[in-house]
């Protein structure tokens, strides 16, 4: 007989793959009428808030590695949706600015944040119990990012 603690669903790391595995699902249909893929909507996400970035300071805020990064970076950029210059201080950092292009996917994709929203909210998760939902998984994120540096 299985123990417990070795049941699928007793493990929290399958319940929070399959929750985020299931919400990106959500995100492609919105996304794809513009070309996109969630990981380059994240990229956007990152250049919205602040643009002409270093490739390493996109892929950190993203917690990934800049050779995951790099090709994507490349392909947005193949897309016009972006440009990687070289540094003016360091020639071995790569910036990555915004076209208008990129700029305009903005107002295009307004309602994907609301879109995807509604779409997880159901008992327990309402817009109410949003925050403390984050300020949970944000806790969980921080802790686990210490442990990993």
């Amino acid at each position: 007989m299985i123990k417990e603690e070795f049941k699928l669903d007793n493990q929290l790391c399958f319940r929070l793959y399959t929750a985020s595995r299931l919400i990106t699902q959500t995100y492609h249909p919105l996304l794809s009428q513009c070309g996109l893929t969630y990981p380059q909507y994240l990229v956007l996400l990152v250049l919205w808030e602040k643009d002409a970035q270093p490739v390493n300071t996109i892929a950190r805020r993203l917690f990934l590695e800049t050779n995951t990064v790099t090709p994507l970076l490349q392909r947005m950029e193949k897309e016009g949706i972006l440009t990687r210059v070289k540094g003016k201080e360091d020639a071995r950092q790569m910036i990555v600015t915004l076209t208008k292009k990129g700029k305009d996917l903005q107002m295009q994709l307004s309602d994907v944040p609301f879109a995807v929203g509604e779409s997880v909210l159901c008992g327990s998760v309402t817009s109410e119990t949003m925050p403390d939902l984050f300020q949970k998984l944000d806790d969980m994120i921080a802790k686990l990012s210490n442990k990993a540096q």
